[in-house]
């Protein structure tokens, strides 16, 4: 489904593309590819997405519809609303909860925090993403987070950055996760005040720089999440 995301994104934004310096050589922009085909591999990737979800219940099978909904209108948000980052972090999350549904069949109020805590994060890396953009989306008419919040952008990221870790705490205690999960919280703080150090003078390469270090916040709550089970 994120690789059948990317297609209807690309798909989504055909037309802009050509004249944003960090998308211009994507497949569709540079006409390697026709859209058409772009649509009918997204097509063939919901349908695999689709046949493996039938493995699991019938409230997963249902969330997969929302799912499936969330993948193709973000793209399209960019046009009408400044908050495009905030439906792709729905999409984004919404796979959590989806894992829950089809190992319990149910969401406990946990899933929900976890939701909430990636939304936070996703909002806040994507707008990273989208500063890189701004001085080509301000000239083409495309909306994003990162036009909206303007000068106060990297204080409105790091206040999403903060709750999202907070949210993050307050599963631990859902979980039962210990010293060595909350120890990897603080190294993923450490990593998002590194981010913002490259964020500060606002130039593309570094934002797109941080964007990227997101990697390595994720990598390092996986890697204690596990070590914790393992060392409880």
């Amino acid at each position: 489904m994120r690789a059948a995301g990317c297609c209807m994104n690309d798909y989504a934004d055909r037309d802009f593309d050509a004249h944003v310096t960090r998308t211009k050589y994507r497949p569709i922009a540079t006409q390697k590819i026709k859209p058409r085909e772009a649509l009918l591999l997204c097509a063939s990737l919901c349908l695999i997405a689709f046949m493996l979800v039938l493995m699991t219940n019938t409230l997963t099978i249902l969330m997969a519809f929302a799912a499936l909904g969330l993948t193709v209108i973000y793209p399209f948000m960019k046009r009408y609303t400044h908050l495009p980052q905030v439906v792709l972090g729905a999409a984004f999350s919404w796979g959590g909860l989806m894992a829950f549904t089809a190992q319990t069949g149910a969401l406990p109020a946990q899933a929900w925090l976890l939701y909430i805590a990636t939304l936070l994060w996703t909002i806040a890396f994507d707008t990273q993403y989208a500063m890189v953009d701004r001085e080509d989306d301000l000239k083409i008419g495309v909306k994003s987070t990162a036009i909206l919040f303007a000068e106060g952008d990297i204080f409105v990221i790091a206040f999403l950055q903060v709750f999202a870790l907070v949210t993050l705490a307050f599963c631990a205690n859902y979980f039962e996760l210990g010293n060595l999960f909350q120890f990897g919280l603080l190294i993923a703080a450490g990593l998002f005040i590194y981010q913002h150090t490259l964020t500060w003078d606002r130039r593309p390469e570094q934002c797109f720089k941080a964007f990227l270090n997101n990697n390595w916040v994720g990598a390092v709550i996986f890697i204690f999440t596990v070590l914790d089970f393992l060392f409880r």
